[in-house]
Protein backbone atom coordinates (compact mmCIF):
# COMPACT_ATOMS: atom_id res chain seq x y z
CA UNK A 1 0.00 0.00 0.00
CA UNK A 2 1.34 3.41 -0.96
CA UNK A 3 1.17 6.34 1.45
CA UNK A 4 2.13 8.87 -1.21
CA UNK A 5 4.97 11.31 -0.66
CA UNK A 6 5.26 11.89 3.07
CA UNK A 7 8.18 12.36 5.40
CA UNK A 8 8.52 10.46 8.65
CA UNK A 9 10.98 10.92 11.52
CA UNK A 10 12.04 7.69 13.21
CA UNK A 11 11.11 8.29 16.87
CA UNK A 12 9.35 5.14 18.13
CA UNK A 13 10.73 1.74 19.09
CA UNK A 14 8.93 -0.40 16.52
CA UNK A 15 7.51 -2.95 16.19
CA UNK A 16 5.92 -2.98 19.62
CA UNK A 17 5.31 -6.43 21.15
CA UNK A 18 2.09 -8.40 20.72
CA UNK A 19 1.61 -10.42 23.90
CA UNK A 20 -0.89 -13.02 25.10
CA UNK A 21 -2.53 -11.79 28.32
CA UNK A 22 -4.01 -14.91 29.89
CA UNK A 23 -4.42 -13.62 33.44
CA UNK A 24 -5.90 -10.30 32.34
CA UNK A 25 -8.14 -12.17 29.90
CA UNK A 26 -9.40 -14.42 32.69
CA UNK A 27 -10.16 -11.36 34.82
CA UNK A 28 -12.23 -9.61 32.13
CA UNK A 29 -13.83 -12.78 30.74
CA UNK A 30 -11.98 -13.23 27.43
CA UNK A 31 -10.73 -16.64 26.32
CA UNK A 32 -8.08 -15.21 24.00
CA UNK A 33 -6.92 -11.70 24.88
CA UNK A 34 -3.79 -10.21 23.33
CA UNK A 35 -2.20 -6.85 24.13
CA UNK A 36 -0.49 -4.76 21.45
CA UNK A 37 2.02 -2.99 23.67
CA UNK A 38 2.02 0.50 22.21
CA UNK A 39 2.76 1.70 25.72
CA UNK A 40 6.32 0.56 24.88
CA UNK A 41 6.96 2.86 21.92
CA UNK A 42 9.59 4.74 23.91
CA UNK A 43 10.35 8.47 23.33
CA UNK A 44 9.49 9.64 26.82
CA UNK A 45 7.19 6.62 27.24
CA UNK A 46 4.83 8.33 24.82
CA UNK A 47 2.48 5.47 23.97
CA UNK A 48 0.35 5.73 20.84
CA UNK A 49 1.02 9.45 20.43
CA UNK A 50 4.58 9.03 19.17
CA UNK A 51 3.39 6.96 16.18
CA UNK A 52 1.36 9.98 15.06
CA UNK A 53 4.10 12.45 15.90
CA UNK A 54 6.60 10.63 13.68
CA UNK A 55 4.59 11.99 10.74
CA UNK A 56 3.30 15.23 12.25
CA UNK A 57 6.71 16.37 13.52
CA UNK A 58 8.23 15.56 10.14
CA UNK A 59 5.64 17.83 8.52
CA UNK A 60 6.45 20.57 11.02
CA UNK A 61 10.20 20.33 10.45
CA UNK A 62 9.62 20.22 6.69
CA UNK A 63 7.73 23.50 7.00
CA UNK A 64 10.67 25.10 8.80
CA UNK A 65 9.00 25.24 12.21
CA UNK A 66 11.02 25.83 15.37
CA UNK A 67 8.11 25.61 17.83
CA UNK A 68 5.44 22.94 18.28
CA UNK A 69 2.09 24.06 19.70
CA UNK A 70 -0.66 21.70 20.81
CA UNK A 71 -3.43 21.35 23.37
CA UNK A 72 -5.11 18.90 25.73
CA UNK A 73 -6.10 18.26 29.31
CA UNK A 74 -3.68 18.85 32.16
CA UNK A 75 -2.91 15.10 32.22
CA UNK A 76 -2.77 14.85 28.41
CA UNK A 77 -0.53 12.06 27.14
CA UNK A 78 -0.42 13.80 23.76
CA UNK A 79 0.85 17.07 25.24
CA UNK A 80 3.54 15.26 27.19
CA UNK A 81 4.55 13.28 24.10
CA UNK A 82 4.71 16.46 22.01
CA UNK A 83 6.93 18.09 24.63
CA UNK A 84 9.25 15.05 24.59
CA UNK A 85 9.44 15.02 20.78
CA UNK A 86 10.14 18.76 20.68
CA UNK A 87 12.99 18.30 23.16
CA UNK A 88 14.36 15.38 21.12
CA UNK A 89 14.33 17.46 17.93
CA UNK A 90 15.68 20.67 19.49
CA UNK A 91 12.39 22.56 19.05
CA UNK A 92 10.49 24.77 21.47
CA UNK A 93 7.08 23.63 22.73
CA UNK A 94 3.99 25.57 23.76
CA UNK A 95 1.12 23.68 25.43
CA UNK A 96 -2.42 24.96 25.95
CA UNK A 97 -3.87 22.95 28.84
CA UNK A 98 -7.58 22.84 29.64
CA UNK A 99 -8.03 23.30 33.37
CA UNK A 100 -6.86 25.33 36.34
CA UNK A 101 -3.12 25.49 37.03
CA UNK A 102 -2.36 22.91 39.75
CA UNK A 103 -0.57 24.06 42.88
CA UNK A 104 1.84 21.14 42.48
CA UNK A 105 2.43 19.71 38.98
CA UNK A 106 1.89 15.95 38.86
CA UNK A 107 1.97 13.12 36.36
CA UNK A 108 2.09 14.16 32.73
CA UNK A 109 2.06 17.88 33.51
CA UNK A 110 5.16 17.47 35.67
CA UNK A 111 6.86 15.79 32.70
CA UNK A 112 5.71 18.58 30.36
CA UNK A 113 7.73 20.97 32.50
CA UNK A 114 10.74 18.64 32.72
CA UNK A 115 10.82 18.48 28.92
CA UNK A 116 10.97 22.28 28.84
CA UNK A 117 7.47 23.02 27.56
CA UNK A 118 5.91 26.42 28.19
CA UNK A 119 2.34 25.92 29.44
CA UNK A 120 -0.69 28.18 29.45
CA UNK A 121 -4.12 27.33 30.87
CA UNK A 122 -7.71 27.82 29.76
CA UNK A 123 -10.83 26.65 31.59
CA UNK A 124 -14.25 25.54 30.43
CA UNK A 125 -13.66 25.94 26.69
CA UNK A 126 -14.80 23.66 23.87
CA UNK A 127 -12.74 22.43 20.92
CA UNK A 128 -13.14 25.72 19.09
CA UNK A 129 -11.95 27.55 22.18
CA UNK A 130 -8.87 25.35 22.38
CA UNK A 131 -8.09 25.99 18.72
CA UNK A 132 -8.46 29.73 19.34
CA UNK A 133 -6.08 29.56 22.30
CA UNK A 134 -3.50 27.74 20.16
CA UNK A 135 -3.82 30.39 17.43
CA UNK A 136 -3.21 33.05 20.08
CA UNK A 137 -0.10 31.20 21.28
CA UNK A 138 1.10 30.91 17.68
CA UNK A 139 0.66 34.65 17.14
CA UNK A 140 2.69 35.33 20.29
CA UNK A 141 5.44 33.08 18.91
CA UNK A 142 5.46 34.94 15.58
CA UNK A 143 5.82 38.26 17.39
CA UNK A 144 8.86 36.74 19.13
CA UNK A 145 10.34 35.90 15.71
CA UNK A 146 9.61 32.19 15.93
CA UNK A 147 8.00 29.84 13.39
CA UNK A 148 5.22 27.90 15.13
CA UNK A 149 3.45 24.78 13.89
CA UNK A 150 0.06 23.94 15.40
CA UNK A 151 -0.67 20.26 16.03
CA UNK A 152 -4.40 19.60 16.58
CA UNK A 153 -5.78 17.89 19.67
CA UNK A 154 -4.30 14.38 19.81
CA UNK A 155 -2.49 14.92 16.49
CA UNK A 156 -5.81 13.72 15.09
CA UNK A 157 -5.54 14.87 11.50
CA UNK A 158 -4.86 12.94 8.31
CA UNK A 159 -1.09 13.17 8.73
CA UNK A 160 -1.14 11.90 12.32
CA UNK A 161 -3.54 9.10 11.40
CA UNK A 162 -0.89 7.63 9.11
CA UNK A 163 0.87 6.39 12.24
CA UNK A 164 -1.93 3.90 12.82
CA UNK A 165 -2.29 2.92 9.19
CA UNK A 166 1.32 1.78 9.60
CA UNK A 167 0.50 0.16 12.96
CA UNK A 168 -2.18 -2.02 11.34
CA UNK A 169 0.36 -3.22 8.76
CA UNK A 170 2.72 -4.04 11.64
CA UNK A 171 0.01 -5.89 13.58
CA UNK A 172 -1.12 -7.82 10.51
CA UNK A 173 2.43 -9.09 10.02
CA UNK A 174 2.78 -10.08 13.67
CA UNK A 175 -0.55 -11.92 13.79
CA UNK A 176 0.29 -13.79 10.59
CA UNK A 177 3.63 -14.84 12.07
CA UNK A 178 1.85 -16.16 15.16
CA UNK A 179 -0.91 -17.86 13.21
CA UNK A 180 -3.38 -15.69 15.11
CA UNK A 181 -6.68 -15.02 13.38
CA UNK A 182 -7.71 -11.68 14.89
CA UNK A 183 -11.45 -11.22 15.32
CA UNK A 184 -11.59 -7.84 17.03
CA UNK A 185 -9.44 -4.82 17.81
CA UNK A 186 -10.31 -2.89 20.99
CA UNK A 187 -9.03 0.64 21.67
CA UNK A 188 -9.80 3.70 23.75
CA UNK A 189 -10.65 6.76 21.65
CA UNK A 190 -10.40 10.41 22.63
CA UNK A 191 -9.96 12.71 19.65
CA UNK A 192 -10.43 10.02 16.99
CA UNK A 193 -7.12 9.96 15.13
CA UNK A 194 -5.98 6.53 16.28
CA UNK A 195 -9.43 5.11 15.50
CA UNK A 196 -9.42 6.63 12.00
CA UNK A 197 -5.90 5.34 11.30
CA UNK A 198 -6.72 1.81 12.46
CA UNK A 199 -9.92 1.80 10.43
CA UNK A 200 -8.06 3.10 7.36
CA UNK A 201 -5.42 0.39 7.76
CA UNK A 202 -8.02 -2.35 8.09
CA UNK A 203 -9.95 -1.04 5.06
CA UNK A 204 -6.78 -0.64 2.97
CA UNK A 205 -5.56 -4.17 3.66
CA UNK A 206 -9.03 -5.72 3.31
CA UNK A 207 -8.84 -7.27 6.79
CA UNK A 208 -11.97 -8.81 8.36
CA UNK A 209 -11.22 -7.45 11.83
CA UNK A 210 -14.01 -5.85 13.84
CA UNK A 211 -13.03 -2.58 15.51
CA UNK A 212 -14.53 -1.58 18.85
CA UNK A 213 -13.54 1.75 20.34
CA UNK A 214 -14.53 2.93 23.80
CA UNK A 215 -14.95 6.69 23.92
CA UNK A 216 -13.37 8.48 26.85
CA UNK A 217 -14.75 11.93 26.05
CA UNK A 218 -17.22 12.45 23.21
CA UNK A 219 -20.54 10.86 22.14
CA UNK A 220 -20.30 8.15 19.49
CA UNK A 221 -21.76 10.43 16.80
CA UNK A 222 -18.67 12.66 17.05
CA UNK A 223 -16.52 9.82 15.74
CA UNK A 224 -18.73 9.12 12.74
CA UNK A 225 -18.14 12.69 11.55
CA UNK A 226 -14.48 12.77 12.59
CA UNK A 227 -13.63 9.50 10.84
CA UNK A 228 -15.28 10.59 7.58
CA UNK A 229 -13.34 13.86 7.78
CA UNK A 230 -10.01 12.11 8.32
CA UNK A 231 -10.70 9.56 5.58
CA UNK A 232 -11.33 12.45 3.19
CA UNK A 233 -7.98 13.95 4.21
CA UNK A 234 -6.16 10.63 3.85
CA UNK A 235 -7.58 10.16 0.33
CA UNK A 236 -6.71 13.70 -0.69
CA UNK A 237 -3.13 13.68 0.60
CA UNK A 238 -1.87 10.10 0.85
CA UNK A 239 -4.09 7.14 -0.07
CA UNK A 240 -6.29 8.04 -3.07
CA UNK A 241 -7.71 4.52 -3.34
CA UNK A 242 -8.87 4.37 0.30
CA UNK A 243 -12.36 2.90 0.65
CA UNK A 244 -15.18 3.90 2.97
CA UNK A 245 -15.15 3.65 6.78
CA UNK A 246 -18.92 3.12 6.91
CA UNK A 247 -19.83 0.05 8.96
CA UNK A 248 -16.19 -0.84 9.68
CA UNK A 249 -16.05 0.29 13.31
CA UNK A 250 -18.24 0.86 16.34
CA UNK A 251 -17.80 3.39 19.13
CA UNK A 252 -19.25 2.61 22.55
CA UNK A 253 -19.86 5.70 24.70
CA UNK A 254 -21.44 3.89 27.65
CA UNK A 255 -18.29 3.93 29.77
CA UNK A 256 -17.32 7.63 29.69
CA UNK A 257 -18.77 8.09 33.16
CA UNK A 258 -18.70 11.67 34.47
CA UNK A 259 -16.48 12.85 31.63
CA UNK A 260 -12.95 13.06 30.28
CA UNK A 261 -10.33 12.44 32.94
CA UNK A 262 -12.99 11.71 35.58
CA UNK A 263 -13.24 8.30 37.19
CA UNK A 264 -14.98 6.40 40.00
CA UNK A 265 -13.83 4.22 42.90
CA UNK A 266 -15.27 1.23 41.00
CA UNK A 267 -13.10 1.94 37.95
CA UNK A 268 -10.01 2.60 40.07
CA UNK A 269 -10.59 -0.70 41.86
CA UNK A 270 -10.80 -2.44 38.49
CA UNK A 271 -7.50 -0.88 37.36
CA UNK A 272 -5.89 -2.07 40.60
CA UNK A 273 -7.20 -5.61 40.07
CA UNK A 274 -5.82 -5.68 36.52
CA UNK A 275 -2.42 -4.54 37.77
CA UNK A 276 -2.36 -7.15 40.56
CA UNK A 277 -3.63 -9.95 38.32
CA UNK A 278 -1.17 -9.62 35.47
CA UNK A 279 1.25 -6.74 36.00
CA UNK A 280 -0.48 -4.58 33.38
CA UNK A 281 -0.70 -0.85 34.12
CA UNK A 282 -3.78 0.93 32.79
CA UNK A 283 -4.59 4.61 33.27
CA UNK A 284 -7.89 6.10 34.51
CA UNK A 285 -8.38 8.37 31.48
CA UNK A 286 -7.90 6.07 28.47
CA UNK A 287 -6.90 2.42 28.75
CA UNK A 288 -8.59 1.83 32.09
CA UNK A 289 -11.95 2.94 30.72
CA UNK A 290 -11.49 0.89 27.55
CA UNK A 291 -10.58 -2.31 29.41
CA UNK A 292 -13.42 -1.62 31.85
CA UNK A 293 -15.72 -1.29 28.86
CA UNK A 294 -14.42 -4.49 27.28
CA UNK A 295 -15.03 -6.34 30.54
CA UNK A 296 -18.58 -5.02 30.71
CA UNK A 297 -19.39 -5.92 27.10
CA UNK A 298 -17.95 -9.42 27.53
CA UNK A 299 -19.96 -10.05 30.68
CA UNK A 300 -23.25 -8.93 29.15
CA UNK A 301 -22.62 -10.94 25.97
CA UNK A 302 -22.42 -8.10 23.45
CA UNK A 303 -18.86 -9.25 22.68
CA UNK A 304 -18.29 -12.99 22.27
CA UNK A 305 -15.79 -14.23 24.90
CA UNK A 306 -14.49 -16.81 22.38
CA UNK A 307 -13.18 -14.17 19.96
CA UNK A 308 -9.47 -13.53 19.46
CA UNK A 309 -9.30 -9.98 20.82
CA UNK A 310 -6.35 -7.60 20.48
CA UNK A 311 -6.40 -4.67 22.91
CA UNK A 312 -4.27 -1.74 21.76
CA UNK A 313 -2.52 -0.46 24.89
CA UNK A 314 -2.07 3.22 24.08
CA UNK A 315 0.03 4.07 27.15
CA UNK A 316 -0.67 6.67 29.81
CA UNK A 317 0.88 5.14 32.94
CA UNK A 318 2.18 8.52 34.15
CA UNK A 319 -1.42 9.66 34.47
CA UNK A 320 -1.86 7.21 37.34
CA UNK A 321 0.09 9.45 39.68
CA UNK A 322 -2.48 12.24 39.50
CA UNK A 323 -5.06 9.84 40.98
CA UNK A 324 -3.03 8.68 43.97
CA UNK A 325 -5.57 9.90 46.52
CA UNK A 326 -8.41 7.99 44.87
CA UNK A 327 -6.31 4.85 44.59
CA UNK A 328 -5.26 5.13 48.24
CA UNK A 329 -8.88 5.01 49.33
CA UNK A 330 -9.61 2.04 47.09
CA UNK A 331 -6.53 0.08 48.15
CA UNK A 332 -7.07 0.82 51.85
CA UNK A 333 -10.64 -0.48 51.61
CA UNK A 334 -9.77 -3.62 49.68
Amino acid sequence: MSHGQIERIDLANLPTPLERAERTGALVGAVSLWIKRDDLTGMGVSGNKVRKLEYTAAEAVGNGADTLITCGGIQSNHCRATAAVAARLGLSCRLVLNGKPPSVPEGNHFLDLLFGARCSFVSGVDLDGMRGAMEKAAEECRREGKKPFIIPLGASDATGSLGYVQAVEELAGQSEGLGLGIDRIVIPTGSGGTLAGITAGVVSLGLPWKITAFSVAFPSTFFDTKTRELFDGLREKYIPELGSPEGRFEVNDDYIGEGYGLTTPEQLGFIARVAAAGGLLLDPTYTGKAMWGLSGELKCGRIDPAENIVFIHTGGAFGLFAYREGFSEVLNNS
